[in-house]
């Protein structure tokens, strides 16, 4: 709390009738150890005026739950040491009261002051990436949408609000997110979380008893970011928070935007009130990069990496198509692509010509135009192993039928999303246990067996090429 409004100094502002550190003593005795601490503790005593006393408080958020909770009873408290007091007017004074805020605060230049950075034992360390911006954001007609839209956000605050950026992994919605924080930290307190990250502290606060903590840090600012919500599914106490979370933000005019993986209607698991209010919001989606996109992507990637390397690596025309034609995918596979190839270059010191980029990048070519499904994994693996989809599937224990059936539970592991329980129910409801037991032993295999690897290659290559033979 500022120095300049502790009860050391109450006496310069108050008359001699009002002892403040009196009043505080009794809202801890009548209300409680608890509530005083968590609430009232945080109340300052300004001055008198007449028949109404003037206190200040550092955020919105505490002034409007006192006011709404306990404000009746600390008017009646204050009137049995002054009777004329008929009520009482807070005014909201960012004191800076978190000690640890500051210091975190302290840590980035005067650039990024206005930006909520925390580090402490209660929130971590929530960085924008610098390197994520809107001019290195590159656009296409698959994304320019959601890029006007997140441009539009910094140039006039809650226009759009909530905006709800949805699209598949590696699409850029997270460099949308940083872009947009990146742009606006300069002149306004930001908040950028991942959804996951939300939890973690919201779960941590409850644990620690320090729900203000976390309600102030969250509550108390401009623009809220948050990435991935889709991960809140599931979490009723998380989602009721973020609920309220969300509609104090909107009322003290704060910015809020979120990314997701689907669009709204079709979030699992989420409070419909809440899927309500996004779609009410602007909603824009990021779809697959065109090969316009994509080229102009590997073209853009190439540079740079020609330049960070002194122009010593060049990419050939005809391997940069051959990439921009071959993944589809996403961003992030384009990037990992031309990744590999500069590790190719810098093991063997050559850029790898078309044959050897095919080889290098054997694992991701058409594989996002390719459904792999859990159902045409079993049925190559047994085709492999020459026993029928029923065998697989049964309870036998045959060493014959579990080896396979280890084999088929690995690849759908690796080249698959599902979960472990969604695994199991495709293996005959088999336990989330049995899955992951599948998954190492294969793995230990694999480390110890030359024809085991072969193997898994030729069923991975069968499964993603759709049992087309690929010419290396």
């Amino acid at each position: 709390m500022n120095k300049s409004f502790t009860n050391k100094n109450i006496n310069n502002f108050a008359s001699e009738e009002i002892d403040w550190q009196q009043i505080q003593s009794e809202m801890k005795n009548k209300l409680g150890l608890e509530i005083y601490e968590s609430w009232l503790k945080k109340i300052s005593f300004l001055e008198e005026h007449n028949n109404y006393l003037l206190l200040s408080v550092p955020t919105r958020f505490i002034r409007d739950w006192i006011t709404s909770r306990y404000l009746d009873q600390i008017l009646k408290i204050i009137k049995l040491y002054k009777k004329d007091i008929i009520r009482i007017e807070f005014k909201i004074i960012d004191q800076k009261v978190d000690k640890d805020l500051k210091d975190t605060t302290n840590i980035e230049n005067t650039q990024n002051e206005n930006v909520s950075f925390i580090k402490d034992s209660y929130l971590q360390y929530n960085r924008i990436d610098p390197n994520k911006r809107f001019d290195n954001f590159i656009t296409g007609s698959s994304n320019k949408l959601a890029y006007e839209a997140s441009l539009k956000v910094t140039e006039t605050i809650s226009h759009y609000n909530p905006l709800y950026i949805y699209g598949g992994v590696g699409m850029g919605k997270t460099h949308l997110l940083n872009s947009i924080g990146f742009e606006m930290k300069k002149k306004n307190k930001v908040m950028f979380i991942s959804a996951e990250r939300f939890m973690y502290q919201f779960v941590k606060s409850i644990k620690a008893n320090d729900m203000v903590k976390f309600k102030e840090y969250f509550r108390n600012t401009d623009i809220l970011l948050i990435d991935d919500i889709q991960f809140i599914s599931g979490k009723e106490a998380m989602q009721e928070e973020f609920f309220h979370t969300f509609n104090a933000l909107l009322d003290k005019g704060s910015q809020i935007i979120v990314s997701a993986d689907r669009a709204p209607n079709k979030l699992m698991r989420i409070q419909e009130r809440i899927k309500s209010r996004f779609s009410g919001g602007l909603v824009v989606d990021i779809q697959k990069p065109d090969l316009e996109l994509r080229k102009k992507i590997v073209q853009k990637k190439t540079e740079e990496l020609n330049n960070l390397y002194s122009d010593q690596l060049q990419v050939s025309k005809d391997i940069q198509d051959f990439i921009s034609n071959e993944i589809s995918g996403s961003v992030r596979e384009l990037v990992g692509a031309l990744n590999r190839i500069v590790s190719f270059s810098r093991i063997y010191n050559k850029v790898p010509n078309l044959p050897e980029t095919k080889v290098v990048l054997k694992d991701l070519l058409n594989i996002s135009e390719n459904k792999v499904t859990i159902d045409l994994i079993q049925t190559i693996v047994c085709k492999f192993f020459k026993i029928s989809k029923n065998e697989m599937l049964s309870s036998r224990r045959s060493r014959y039928l579990v080896r396979p059936r280890q084999t088929a539970i690995y690849l759908t592991k690796i080249l698959t999303s599902k979960s472990l329980p969604e695994i199991g129910r495709e293996f005959s409801n088999r336990d989330h246990t049995t899955i992951i037991h599948s998954v190492k032993t294969i793995e230990k295999i694999k480390e110890k067996d030359p024809e085991m690897v072969d193997n898994i290659n030729k069923l991975k290559n069968q499964i993603l090429y759709n049992n087309k033979e690929h010419e290396i």
